[in-house]
């Protein structure tokens, strides 16, 4: 399946790993997917080893803590574990082109079979273009047997739409290559980086896998998201009984969210 796109894998070694899974989780709307993983990475000490370059990704450098430039990239970390050894992959950006979706994910399951991994799990974001107070967890899978216990742990099956990027066409494409794929996607207005969000799909994902992770930092951050919403609508508010025509209903009145 040749998707003829330039990549370039740096490997600093390949770690030896015991039932391992992919996690992983791309830049999207509300970060979603990325602060999710950008925290296990953090909560569990990953260990990078490899880094995933590619001329699909946006023309552009990002700038270091030390002041010095680096290309844009997408990096694997793994960590052992007591149930299953644990990958994680995430980047600075996702390929700009679908072609380029396509050869990354490509390339990228192929690192897969070879360190054996059988079962990848994205982490993404269900948009709903409003802010609701419901923490809300979606997801899909490669197949029926992969999703029959969503229910019994608060995940709603989806059984319509899309899902765009990388969060989806890795597990379309791990489907080809016969490794299970589930993404979960937690429900965000798509406005704010959305912490909130990002607890609720590590939430589900620790029900699915039985993987116990640490929420004490994550909730704080969730904390700080719920304050930035709040300001949101209650400027947003404001600025709405501005322009309220003379006469007409008060919001209380009217009975409806001005942010929806």
């Amino acid at each position: 399946m040749p998707f003829d796109e330039e990549i370039n894998v740096e490997i600093s070694r390949m770690p030896e790993l015991e039932n391992p899974i992919l996690i992983c989780g791309f830049p999207g709307s509300g970060f979603v997917g990325k602060l999710a993983v950008d925290y296990l990475i953090s909560t569990f000490k990953g260990i990078k080893f490899a880094e995933i370059f590619s001329t699909s990704f946006p023309p552009q450098v990002t700038i270091q803590e030390d002041g010095t430039v680096d290309l844009i990239k997408n990096t694997l970390y793994y960590c052992k574990n007591s149930k299953n050894d644990l990958v994680f992959l995430t980047g600075d950006a996702q390929p700009v082109s679908a072609q380029g979706e396509y050869s990354l994910s490509e390339k990228i399951l192929e690192i897969c079979k070879e360190l054996n991994i059988r079962v990848i799990y994205s982490l993404a974001a269900y948009i709903t273009g409003k802010f609701s107070k419901s923490q809300n967890v979606f997801g899909t899978g490669t197949s029926k047997e992969i999703i029959k216990d969503f229910s019994q742990f608060g995940i709603s099956t989806m059984n319509r739409g899309n899902i765009t990027g990388m969060n989806g066409v890795l597990i379309g494409i791990a489907k080809k290559f016969s490794i299970g794929g589930i993404c979960l996607l937690g429900e965000t207005s798509g406005y704010v980086i959305d912490a909130t969000a990002s607890k609720a799909v590590l939430e589900a994902l620790s029900k699915l896998t039985g993987i116990s992770i640490d929420m004490s930092e994550l909730n704080q951050k969730a904390i700080d998201t719920e304050r930035v919403i709040k300001i949101i609508q209650s400027q947003a508010a404001s600025q709405s009984e501005l322009n309220q025509p003379i006469g007409s209903p008060s919001k209380d009145e009217k009975n409806i969210d001005y942010i929806s």
